[in-house]
């Protein structure tokens, strides 16, 4: 597989993350099984079974109305089959009550393939003021 085909892939998981923010089992099979997760307010998650909990609850809350839109800015090769890809993070909150949560993040993935595709297995979002 060539890189540019590597990037392809990439971006289309990234897409697939955007498009799948709300559907539990979609969202989750993006993942490698020991994925780390760490939200905009700092929550980390570890593994896929504890997102799957934590995305569930998530979605059964005002967080539902919680909603981002990912831009790819950067995506670098550390390895063959790993990669750093750099996005921009805008959040929508539309909910009625909560705690503010901020407007835009900077988000890194950590992606690894895997015989059946490019998986998350690191997200970490740090919110910017």
């Amino acid at each position: 597989m060539t890189d540019q085909q590597a990037l392809r892939d990439i971006r289309d998981l990234v897409a697939a993350a955007n498009r799948h923010q709300s559907d539990v089992a979609e969202f989750v099979a993006l993942h490698h099984s020991d994925v780390v997760v760490v939200n905009v307010a700092g929550r980390r998650v570890l593994g896929r079974k504890a997102l799957r909990e934590a995305m569930t609850a998530a979605l059964s809350s005002p967080l539902a109305k919680v909603l981002t839109h990912l831009d790819i800015e950067d995506v670098r090769f550390v390895g063959p089959d790993v990669a750093l890809v750099s996005c921009a993070k805008r959040i929508s909150d539309e909910r009625d009550e909560g705690p503010a949560v901020p407007a835009r993040g900077s988000l890194t993935f950590t992606v690894v393939r895997e015989p059946d595709g490019w998986k998350i297995a690191l997200a970490q979002t740090t919110p910017i003021s």
